[in-house]
């Protein structure tokens, strides 16, 4: 028997944890696995810092969370009942930001650690300074304080509501996050149609913590994402744009990208692409074989603990809507028609997520070298591979042809290239001529001048 489940039967036992009438299951040290040494340690200098100055402080979602799986949490985010003025003014390595959630971020040099304060529902507040709803049920604003109970019912889903406090070193669970972790799944707090207008985001969410944790969401908690994809539209494009990254990036994007598609979430991030696959009547290739490729080999370079870069991806998931804007485009040369299907190709997806210029530079850069690859008679060659984007574009050229495009082995002489000596280097670029003769157009004989 697992952790977990010897942790469930305590907890649903005679002598489980003690718990409050209406209130949280509250699991003790005894009956828990983590240790403050599971915790960063400037996550709990803030914990103690708040705690002697007369605060209540907990870690809270997803640290306590990943901690309960076994997992190293990526983040450590605490809840307390001071409020961020207070919490500013106890750190002097802190910093207040955002506006429709107001919080505190405390700076240890590269560590961040998020401070909120416990938040009620938004209903118990008249004040439009602290809370604004829009017709729609989209929460526009939301700073209404309240309690540690209050703050949990208005978490997203049941295991990120639970919360461990070092007084007395107890996990405090108020909506079954434990049992949910035993099941494996992923279930809203609440109803899920008015939680998913709250936030519209809250549909990423639940498919990104799916496909990171290998979890199931709830059928409940999933039946509404299949008609509810058009709340997504009117969210900032900086936001979502954030939601990407965290969504595809994050080491499960194959995954991610299945369950997008499953619940119909797919089409309101990358219409084009969406678009593209759904439209697909090639034969040698398919788009969506490419998407998935580009997605899985991503998800290897970051389990190999290898870079990956939002360009990278972007370039390979808009490559064939890039591919039919160029065919729409006549009497262009080449790279010019290369230039204005990127920009047209850009600036449709950014009405949908922002693409900020440091990536969409690069996107069009490696788009651009496709073109100049194929190109290595002479010594255009050896000024490609001294390229900033030569070995994104390299790598585009191997993905291409690993998803069916025939480019005539370009990816293989590209290979050779690299690793041959200055002589080889010189042989394969006269060999290029040689391989394509031009053919010879035979002359005109000349016409008889006596006719």
């Amino acid at each position: 028997m697992g952790f977990i489940s010897r942790l469930v039967n305590r907890v649903k036992g005679d002598q489980p944890a003690a718990t409050t009438p209406d209130g949280p299951n509250i699991i003790t040290r005894d009956h828990h696995g983590i240790s403050r040494r599971d915790i960063s340690d400037n996550a709990l200098k803030v914990l103690y810092r708040l705690k002697d100055a007369g605060y209540q402080g907990f870690l809270v979602g997803g640290g306590v969370r990943d901690i309960l799986l076994g997992k190293q949490p990526k983040d450590f985010d605490i809840a307390t009942d001071a409020h961020p003025e207070q919490v500013h003014k106890l750190f002097r390595n802190s910093i207040l930001i955002g506006r429709r959630f107001r919080l505190v971020h405390v700076r240890f040099g590269r560590e961040i650690i998020e401070v909120a304060t416990f938040r009620a529902s938004h209903h118990a507040s008249e004040n439009s300074n602290q809370a604004k709803q829009a017709e729609n049920g989209m929460l526009l604003r939301d700073n209404v304080y309240g309690t540690v109970d209050d703050d949990a019912m208005r978490r997203d889903f049941t295991i990120n509501a639970m919360y461990y406090n070092i007084n007395g070193f107890t996990i405090h669970d108020f909506a079954g996050g434990i049992e949910d972790i035993e099941k494996r799944s992923i279930r809203i707090i609440g109803d899920p149609q008015a939680r998913y207008r709250e936030d519209p985001v809250r549909m990423l969410r639940a498919i990104r913590f799916a496909a990171k944790l290998d979890f199931v969401i709830d059928p409940a908690t999933a039946e509404p994402m299949h008609t509810l994809g058009h709340l997504l539209e009117p969210i900032p494009a900086a936001r979502m744009f954030e939601e990407i990254l965290k969504l595809l990036l994050s080491g499960n994007g194959e995954q991610t990208y299945y369950l997008l598609r499953d619940y119909d979430l797919f089409k309101f991030l990358f219409p084009a692409t969406d678009a593209a696959i759904e439209s697909d009547i090639t034969e040698d290739f398919q788009v969506e074989d490419f998407v998935i490729l580009a997605l899985r080999n991503s998800d290897e370079r970051i389990a190999q603990g290898k870079s990956v870069t939002p360009a990278y991806l972007l370039a390979a998931l808009l490559w064939h809507p890039l591919q039919q804007k160029l065919a729409q485009i006549r009497n262009m040369p080449p790279i010019p028609a290369m230039h204005q299907a990127a920009q047209d190709v850009i600036l449709q997806q950014v009405k949908y997520t922002s693409i900020p210029r440091r990536f969409s530079t690069p996107m069009k850069e490696i788009w651009d070298m496709q073109l100049r690859l194929p190109r290595r008679h002479g010594s255009r060659a050896a000024e490609l591979v001294d390229n900033k984007r030569f070995r994104a574009a390299y790598d585009f050229i191997l993905l291409r042809e690993a998803g069916g495009e025939d480019l005539e082995n370009l990816g293989e002489w590209w290979t050779e290239y690299q690793f041959a000596s200055g002589e080889r280097r010189e042989q394969m670029t006269k060999d290029l001529g040689k391989a394509a003769p031009k053919k010879r157009v035979p002359k005109k004989p000349k016409e008889n001048e006596d006719g």
